[in-house]
């Protein structure tokens, strides 16, 4: 009779910074091609998309939807396309000429991208401590 051992295969545990630095990544990614960082992710660090899932709905990058506008009915779709055009109308003519609007949107751009950086350095420490507790 063979008395062999099975191998037990468990998961990879991985620490609060390696998590962050994925998130991050994932984050990265899709501020800058729009989508697919997930994936992107799955194959580079070799995780699966379920797990990421989880840490970005964990980490709040990844909010749960509620109900959508396509969950609407079809005339509260419409009437709420409508407005949303007029209102973006607006907004075009009273804001100025596009040059200025991308100069606006360039400088919100880099104050977005500083503070997120400053928040991945607090929320590592808050990581960090919430682990040592």
């Amino acid at each position: 009779m063979s008395n062999s051992k099975k191998k037990i295969v468990r998961g990879k545990r991985y620490t609060a910074e390696e998590k962050n630095t994925i998130i991050s990544f994932i984050t990265e990614h899709n501020a800058n091609k729009g989508r697919g960082g997930q994936s992107a992710a799955a194959a580079k660090f070799g995780i699966s998309q379920i797990t990421l899932a989880s840490w970005l709905k964990k980490s709040g990058v990844v909010k749960s939807k509620g109900k959508s506008a396509k969950s609407a009915k079809p005339a509260a779709r419409k009437s709420a396309a409508k407005s949303s055009k007029k209102s973006a109308a607006k907004s075009v003519k009273s804001t100025g000429g596009i040059q200025k609007k991308l100069s606006v949107l360039l400088a919100l751009g880099q104050e977005i991208e500083k503070l997120e950086r400053t928040l991945k350095t607090k929320r590592a420490q808050f990581d960090s401590l919430k682990a040592a507790l």
